[in-house]
């Protein structure tokens, strides 16, 4: 492992998460990520608000002279090329400004109030609970410090609208020195409903990737107008709460949009050797009514699940009720269901047996009356 120079590694802030500061060596051969500065962070259980997936972009930047702003919201970790130069220098999987000069020659470093800047577009507006400000490879050319702005703004305005005076900015991360080649991460308490982030690097560097970690806060407006939707899909408001196995791909894959395009774009267990089954719990937007199923197994062929079954609770102590039973499970195949009832409330738990895979889960209805009550008043609360 190569040394790692004025870190800060073991060190926490207040809320008890760890710090990185200064640069990291030069990158000296083999595994890149090798003297990478990463921590288990608590809130990256949450749904990533900016994932390219769900809708999110970066729509504006200041600057990205040496790599592309779109680079930040890329869904799999950074990579690094010690070969690959351009015409600019070296080219970098992430957002990378250009170097910042004073004004004079008798005044040649960049002012305090100097940064450059990227605006983000949430793909599901909600509630953030943390962000981690990824500089992945960028080992004496990231930011000295960063800092990150929220909004909330109705419909799809454009960066100038965004920048303009009419747009709220709250501070969710003060201006904070961040490590090179880590995953700096910050927990984020405001409980309000965001839309767009802007994120600030002093004076100026390279950043990788952003995650931006929260709940979904759907507008009830527009999940009343839709009528029939998919109650338990991430951009709606659904999620997973638990899970018996994620060995090869989490739960969290079977709610996102579109259907699976590969193997590890659904979700897969181990093989068991015992008699039991596995399983994922999930938590509907709210109380709702599901008339219909979808159970795919896209791309899983030698590896879905033999067989599934589906049952609803109501509430966080409601009895679990089976309103489908173990049903067959074919490989590669999207397998719909039209229930003779109504199943009601505000879980719902698959059981596959005895194991494999399914790569989305699709739950049709509509929210009861006192599910658009609740999640009317919780929309208003979050200032939406």
């Amino acid at each position: 492992m190569n040394p790692v120079t004025d870190t800060a590694t073991g060190s926490t802030d207040s809320t008890g998460i760890p710090r990185f500061t200064g640069a990291a060596a030069p990158y000296g051969g083999g595994d890149p990520y090798a003297d990478y500065r990463t921590a288990d962070f608590p809130f990256t259980g949450f749904a990533d608000l900016a994932d390219r997936r769900l809708g999110a972009g970066v729509v504006a930047a200041n600057d990205e002279f040496f790599a592309e702003r779109e680079n930040l919201l890329t869904p799999r970790p950074a990579e690094f090329d010690p070969e690959h130069f351009g015409h600019k220098g070296k080219v970098m999987d992430g957002w990378e400004t250009r170097r910042r000069r004073g004004a004079s020659a008798d005044r040649p470093h960049p002012t305090a109030d100097d940064h450059d800047w990227a605006l983000v577009r949430l793909g599901a507006p909600g509630v953030i609970r943390g962000i981690v400000v990824d500089t992945a490879h960028f080992r004496g050319n990231h930011p000295q410090a960063v800092s990150v702005e929220a909004a909330s703004v109705p419909g799809s305005p454009s960066p100038e609208e965004l920048l303009g005076p009419g747009t709220e900015w709250t501070t969710l991360v003060p201006r904070t020195a961040v490590g090179g080649h880590a995953a700096n991460g910050f927990a984020v308490d405001a409980e309000r409903r965001f839309t767009h982030l802007r994120l600030n690097q002093h004076p100026d560097g390279g950043v990788a990737r952003l995650r931006v970690y929260g709940e979904v806060a759907p507008d009830p407006t527009w999940l009343d107008a839709l009528g029939t939707f998919d109650l338990v899909a991430l951009e709606n408001g659904g999620g997973v709460e638990d899970v018996s196995d994620r060995f090869y791909s989490p739960p969290a894959h079977t709610i996102q949009p579109g259907r699976s395009r590969k193997m590890d774009d659904g979700w897969e267990t181990r093989r068991r050797r015992d008699r039991g089954n596995d399983w994922i719990r999930y938590r509907l937007v709210e109380q709702a009514e599901i008339r219909a199923v979808e159970i795919d197994t896209a791309y899983l062929k030698g590896n879905s699940a033999g067989w599934a079954a589906l049952s609803v609770r109501d509430g966080e102590d409601g009895a679990w009720t089976e309103f489908l039973p173990r049903t067959r499970l074919q490989p590669d195949t999207n397998h719909r269901f039209v229930l003779p009832a109504p199943a009601v409330g505000t879980h719902v738990r698959i059981d596959v047996y005895p194991d494999g895979g399914i790569s989305r889960l699709r739950l049709f209805g509509h929210l009861t009356e006192e599910g658009t009550k609740r999640l009317t008043s919780r929309h208003q609360e979050l200032g939406g």
